[in-house]
């Protein structure tokens, strides 16, 4: 158990850090592009403190972004003393400090982690998740969690919903400009070229973002399953809650994509077609495929 729940520590905040600086000098080479297209070096000192304040905001304030996003609200332990019953366990048998405790106002069902490492961490349960499994099943989704945060899975997938929130927004203003405003400088590399490297540069970098938001999702997701069943001693636990996730229809309301892959399971219902296309963009495996492999007892 401890095998897999903390081999990936080091790797994912190596990843995290290499994230955070390709972020960083994607925003500074666009600043480049539009003061080479414009003349005015004023596009580059704003996007080098876009990129620096942005680093600084994902990393300590990333968490505190995703749950107010998600409308997390803080739970004590006389309001839920069987959450904390269960997460304190698991948190003993893992070794791990009591995450912060969260509820969402949703009958979905579904969970997730945040936080930068693992004593500033939290765990964010729907209301939905806490009426319709039981206890073995509540643990497994619980021991999934707790997984991220052994494993620092957190620390990048947090950063992220900040960083290519960023990305996406500076590319479309960038984009805007290039389209639409301000005098291109003619002299000193303006013209067809620079536009075409310009407007290639500004659709490409949150095509970026997106890409490695959804690398970092996808196969962490089968690390967790698998330490968190390691964790619990009893798969069956997490793949039932899996099925009942997978035929739960509920929506939830405040659901976004920039949060969506930090969830045990996709928040979208009802939009999960299984399309090749699809399946590249999805930002978590199939839940079939998940039940499949924690039933067969390997990763």
């Amino acid at each position: 158990m401890v095998q897999n729940l903390y081999t990936h520590q080091d790797a994912n905040v190596r990843k995290t850090w290499l994230f955070m600086t390709a972020m960083f000098l994607v925003l500074i080479a666009l600043g480049w592009l539009l003061t080479q297209y414009y003349g005015n070096t004023v596009f580059l000192y704003v996007f080098a403190s876009v990129s620096i304040i942005g680093n600084i905001v994902a990393y300590w304030k990333s968490d505190s972004i995703a749950l107010a996003m998600s409308g997390a609200k803080p739970v004590t332990r006389e309001q839920n003393a069987r959450l904390y019953r269960i997460v304190e366990n698991l948190c003993i048998t893992a070794g791990l400090p009591l995450p912060r405790l969260y509820v969402m106002a949703s009958s979905q069902i579904n969970a997730f982690a945040t936080g930068r490492d693992p004593e500033h961490s939290a765990i964010a349960v729907t209301t939905g998740t806490l009426e319709k499994l039981n206890d073995n099943e509540l643990t497994g989704v619980l021991a999934h969690e707790l997984s991220h945060i052994g494993n620092r899975d957190i620390l990048i997938s947090t950063v992220v919903v900040v960083m290519a929130g960023i990305i996406a927004i500076v590319s479309d203003l960038a984009l805007r400009m290039t389209l639409w405003g301000g005098r291109r400088n003619e002299r000193n590399g303006g013209g067809a070229v620079t536009l075409v490297v310009v407007l290639v540069a500004v659709i490409l970098a949150p095509l970026a973002a997106t890409l490695i938001r959804l690398a970092v999702s996808r196969k962490r997701e089968f690390m967790a399953d698998s330490s968190g069943a390691l964790l619990t001693r009893y798969p069956e636990g997490l793949a039932s809650a899996l099925e009942k996730i997978a035929h739960d229809a509920v929506p939830m309301h405040k659901a976004h994509t920039a949060t969506a892959h930090l969830f045990i399971a996709s928040p979208f219902k009802g939009k999960e077609a299984m399309s090749w296309f699809t399946k590249l963009f999805a930002t978590h495996p199939p839940l079939s495929e998940r039940i499949r492999v924690l039933r067969a007892g390997g990763i």
